[in-house]
């Protein structure tokens, strides 16, 4: 059985590899995640996990992002505040609709996760590119279809399974 104590030094632990995680995806890949057209970002293959982890994942990538793009982003504070707020939308909605017990329940946190980021991000990113604002979110609904839909699906179904067994 696990004490108080240990579950908080879990949580912290949690947050503090899924900040590092986002943020060294963030930075790395750098020269797709910030691309005026379709914009690929790597480390929101990630996001899904916020339905297995819940609020630690959650607050771990809402400072990802943060870190991430303060270092990475050519768009500046907006990017910075506008994007953690996408993410911490995205991944709090996925967390609720994921952890119901019906069929289809992670697919339907992550199609949502999709749609929040596309539409958030697509929207202020009209600030910055001359490109009308459907193309922006197409640009940003294509690679997050990439990255959370068929990269952060196919992770959170294998953490999923290496966690049913360890547990057996």
């Amino acid at each position: 059985m696990q004490t108080k104590t240990s579950n908080k030094s879990r949580d912290v632990a949690l947050i503090a590899i899924m900040a590092a995680l986002y943020a060294v995806g963030v930075v790395f890949f750098a020269p797709i995640g910030f691309s005026p057209v379709i914009q690929v970002r790597i480390a929101d293959i990630l996001l899904p996990l916020s339905i297995l982890f819940g609020p630690p994942a959650i607050v771990g990538l809402g400072i990802g992002v943060l870190i991430g793009n303060f270092f990475a982003s050519p768009f500046g504070g907006i990017d910075v505040v506008g994007g953690t707020i996408a993410n911490l939308v995205a991944t709090s909605l996925a967390w609720i609709i994921g952890r119901r017990a019906f069929r289809g329940a992670w697919l339907s946190a992550i199609v949502v996760e999709i749609i929040v980021i596309t539409f958030i991000v697509g929207s202020y990113l009209t600030l910055f590119v001359t490109f009308p604002i459907w193309l922006n979110w197409f640009g940003v609904l294509v690679g997050e279809i990439i990255a959370v839909g068929v990269g952060g699906y196919a992770l959170l179904k294998a953490v999923n399974r290496v966690m049913r067994r360890s547990l057996r």
